[in-house]
């Protein structure tokens, strides 16, 4: 399968946008691990609830508004549900399972590869936020304890090499506001990056681990301060890493009484990221546009959906 490519589908910030026809989107395009980086929705456990039950090999990695009631003094005061009788934040990591890799990982030994998530539930910055929340729920008090629940999953892996997701991407991906991770609120620029992902990262290599690709996404696509541009999707780090922001909200639109959904698909061909895409599908899961977000050089890109359905049988 490395020597024809594996297909791989980036979901960001589903934001309760998540319907049936997106597994079988997902089948039709011969989709091999699909990654979602958070934000299902505010504590949308029926939304998690499908994504947990589609059959497509999957990691998940929870967002800040998936315990929007929970994680915050604000959020808790404007709670809808009685927070004594039901924990929404559990339910979603219970449906999910296994499936959720936030402060874990998990082997995908069909593909060569394991994945390894980053701090769940991640409001971004470098500021330590929601600290009640981080201690109750996962013992967590700081940044550096964050980075070493993460290093401690990636060297646990049973493959060498790993995919990172986070719902926030890394400290220094550029401070720019139309950066991966650039503030674009007032005032304007500013890397809003996580530390601890970017400081796991550096950690996993030293465990002489490679790491083609991560995702993530929180920042979305669409900037507050200029509608003439749009975020940058992609960022390559010296080690050679493929950064890919996931997040074009909203992800399903309807245009001309038709109906589109968006993915981001990334191509891994021999342990290195050859293609990544943003594809636009109408409903009747045709192609309505597609942009190149990152080309390898000299990659020869895998675009034939039957084909990764074939490898997956």
């Amino acid at each position: 399968m490395t020597s024809q490519g594996i297909r791989i589908a980036a979901i960001g910030d589903i934001h309760d946008r998540w319907e049936s026809e997106d597994e079988a989107a997902l089948e039709y395009l011969g989709v091999d691990l699909a990654l979602f980086v958070g934000d299902f929705g505010n504590e949308s456990v029926d939304i998690v609830r499908q994504i947990a039950g589609i059959n497509i090999p999957k990691a998940a990695i929870m967002g800040n508004h998936d315990a929007w009631y929970n994680a915050t003094d604000w959020g808790i005061s404007k709670c809808p549900y009685d927070r004594a009788k039901e924990d929404r934040v559990q339910q979603q990591l219970d449906l999910l399972g296994e499936a959720h890799v936030g402060f874990g990982k998990l082997d995908f030994p069909e593909l060569n590869l394991s994945v390894v998530g980053t701090r769940p539930f991640s409001w971004g910055g470098s500021s330590w936020k929601n600290n009640r929340f981080y201690r109750e729920r996962f013992g967590v008090q700081s940044f550096e304890e964050s980075v070493e629940r993460i290093v401690e999953a990636a060297s646990q892996t049973q493959s060498d090499t790993l995919l990172f997701m986070g719902h926030n991407g890394p400290l220094g991906l550029g401070n720019a506001a139309e950066d991966p991770c650039g503030k674009d609120w007032q005032p304007i620029g500013g890397d809003h990056g996580d530390p601890d992902f970017a400081d796991a990262i550096a950690k996993t290599r030293q465990l002489g681990k490679t790491i083609p690709f991560a995702t993530f996404g929180h920042m979305h696509h669409t900037l507050r301060h200029t509608k003439d541009q749009t975020r940058r999707a992609i960022h390559i780090d010296p080690a050679g890493t493929v950064y890919l922001n996931a997040a074009n909200v909203p992800r399903i639109v309807e245009r001309n009484g038709d109906r589109f959904r968006n993915f981001s698909i990334v191509t891994l061909q021999n342990g290195l990221v050859s293609q990544a895409s943003l594809l636009w599908l109408n409903r009747d899961f045709e192609v309505a546009s597609e942009q190149i977000l990152y080309n390898a050089p000299d990659a020869i890109a895998i675009d034939d959906p039957a084909l990764h359905a074939a490898n997956r049988k």
